[in-house]
C-alpha cells in the first residue's frame, strides 16, 4: 500500500494560522494535492481535540478516519524554550501518538508543564532530555520527531536556537529518537554530509499553516505498507521497512536557506557570510545565519556524498508555484487557479500531474507547461534562495513564460 504522508500540520487553533484550517478543508486539499495520509496536528488543543473525537473515528489500530474513509494519524507540535549548558535552547518537536486515550495521557502530562490552551503549538520551559522521558513512560509507541531540524530559531541543529548533535539535545534519551523532520531550507543531500545523522530517518513533511494545494504536502514521506495502521507506520519511520523516501522542495525554496536579514534586504551565500564575518553590511548586526551555512559548520563529508542505503528523493516546487511563475501571477490568483483546475480535471490531482504523467498526456492539456513541469520533476528548476523568513523565487527563463498573446486558457 503506497502512502504519501504528510504528518506535520496545523488547525486554526494554532497562531498564524488559517481561520478555514478544519478537517473538512484538510481532507477536500490533501484529496487534490494526492496526500493519502495526514496528521492532525494540535491535539493538546482543547478545542481542537474535541472537534477530532467528534469528527474522526478510529477504522485501523491507531488509524482514525473522517465519515468519507480519510485517513489521520493522531499528531502534534510541542515548542520547548530552555537553558542547557549556559545556553539558551528552542527546539520544536513532532508528537504521534498511538490512540485517543494515549493523547489524553499526554495532554494531561502537557498541563503540568504549563497552559496548553492558548496555541495549538503550545511552549514549555523544559528540556528536550526531560519531556521524552516523560512521554516515554507514557506510552513507548509515542513517537518523538525533531521538526524542521536544521532552521536557525527552532531547529534542534539550527544556528541560533540548537545543538551540534541530536545527543547532545536528548542526552541519554537520544536512543528513543529514531528520525528527524529536514525542513523546507534542507533536503536529503545536504543531511548526508553529516555523518551522525546516518541513524535518523529523514522525513519530510509541509508544516502547513494553511491548506492551499501550494502548502499541504509540498514536503511529504513516501511510505509502502502492507496495511496501514499506527504500528506499521512507526515500523518503517524506526527500522525504514516500508519506507521509500521523500519528496522535497528545492531546499533553496525554504525561508532559511541561505543567510542574510529581512529587513535590510541584505541576502548572502555562506561564502559572503564568511567574508563578512557574520555580520550584516548594511545595519552591522549579526546576521540571520541559515541552513546552508549550518550544513557546512556541521559537515564531515564533501557535497555529493551518498550513504549506502540512502533512499530516493523528489525534489521538486508545488504545481502552483510553476504556474504562478509561467504565467506572472500570483498562487491565489483567478489566472493560476483556471490553470491548475484544468488540470486537476484531467489528471485527478497534482501529485499525479508532478510525479507520473508523460510529456504526451501533459502536451494534450497544457503544452505551455509540460517543459516546466517535467523539468521540475528532475528537480532542474533552478531557485533564487530563500532567507531570514523570506521564500525563495523559481527562475523560469523569458522565453518559457507565458503572455497575454501566447495564453490558450
Amino acid at each position: 500500500m503506497k502512502i504519501i504522508s504528510d504528518l506535520h500540520i496545523h488547525s486554526r487553533f494554532s497562531r498564524a494560522t488559517s481561520k478555514n484550517l478544519d478537517l473538512a478543508n484538510l481532507e477536500k486539499y490533501a484529496r487534490i494535492k494526492g496526500v493519502t495520509l495526514l496528521g492532525t496536528g494540535d491535539f493538546s488543543h482543547p478545542k481542537w481535540i474535541k472537534e477530532l473525537k467528534t469528527e474522526l473515528i478510529e477504522k485501523e489500530q491507531g488509524v482514525y478516519k473522517t465519515k468519507t474513509g480519510f485517513p489521520f494519524i493522531l499528531s502534534n507540535e510541542i515548542s520547548l524554550m530552555y537553558s542547557q549548558d549556559g545556553r539558551g535552547r528552542r527546539v520544536h518537536l513532532v508528537l504521534l501518538a498511538p490512540t485517543l486515550e494515549v493523547v489524553d495521557q499526554i495532554t494531561d502530562y502537557l498541563k503540568t508543564l504549563g497552559r496548553i490552551d492558548y496555541d495549538g503549538r503550545p511552549i514549555f520551559g523544559r528540556s528536550c532530555i526531560e519531556v521524552t522521558e516523560a512521554l516515554k513512560k507514557i506510552s513507548d509507541k509515542i513517537e518523538i520527531i525533531p521538526a524542521h531540524a536544521w532552521t536557525p530559531w527552532f531547529g534542534i541543529i539550527g544556528s541560533k536556537s540548537g545543538f551540534d548533535s541530536l545527543e547532545q539535545a536528548f542526552g541519554d534519551q537520544v536512543k528513543h529518537i529514531y528520525s528527524l523532520e529536514t525542513g523546507l531550507s534542507s533536503d536529503p543531500p545536504m543531511n548526508w554530509r553529516v555523518s551522525s545523522l546516518d541513524k535518523y530517518t529523514l522525513l519530510s513533511f509541509s508544516d502547513l499553516h494553511s491548506y492551499w494545494p501550494w502548502r499541504i504536502g509540498r514536503e511529504a514521506t513516501l511510505l509502502n505498507l502492507k496495511k496501514l495502521t499506527y504500528d506499521n507506520l512507526i515500523k518503517a519511520i524506526r527500522t525504514r521497512k516500508g519506507y521509500e523516501g521523500t519528496i522535497e522542495v528545492d531546499p533553496a525554496y525554504g525561508k532559511y536557506h541561505w543567510d542574510g536579514h529581512r529587513n535590510c534586504g541584505v541576502i548572502l551565500s555562506p561564502r559572503e557570510t564568511r567574508k563578512a564575518k557574520g555580520i550584516c553590511p548594511k545595519c552591522a548586526k549579526p546576521l540571520t545565519i541559515g541552513v546552508e551555512y549550518r550544513v557546512e559548520e556541521l559537515a564531515d563529508r564533501p557535497k555529493g556524498f551518498v550513504p549506502q542505503g540512502a533512499k530516493s528523493f523528489y525534489k521538486m516546487l508545488p504545481l502552483s508555484e510553476l504556474i504562478s511563475s509561467v504565467y506572472g501571477n500570483a498562487v491565489s490568483t483567478k489566472t493560476v487557479w483556471g490553470v491548475y483546475n484544468k488540470m486537476l480535471k484531467t489528471f485527478g490531482n497534482e501529485f499525479n500531474i508532478l510525479l507520473d504523467t508523460n510529456r504526451e498526456q501533459l502536451n494534450q492539456v497544457n503544452s505551455n507547461l509540460t517543459e516546466i513541469i517535467l523539468q521540475n520533476r528532475e528537480g532542474k528548476i533552478k531557485v533564487n534562495p530563500g532567507y531570514d523568513g523570506v521564500y525563495g523565487k523559481a527562475i523560469i527563463k523569458e522565453s518559457s513564460k507565458i503572455t497575454k498573446k501566447t495564453r490558450k486558457f
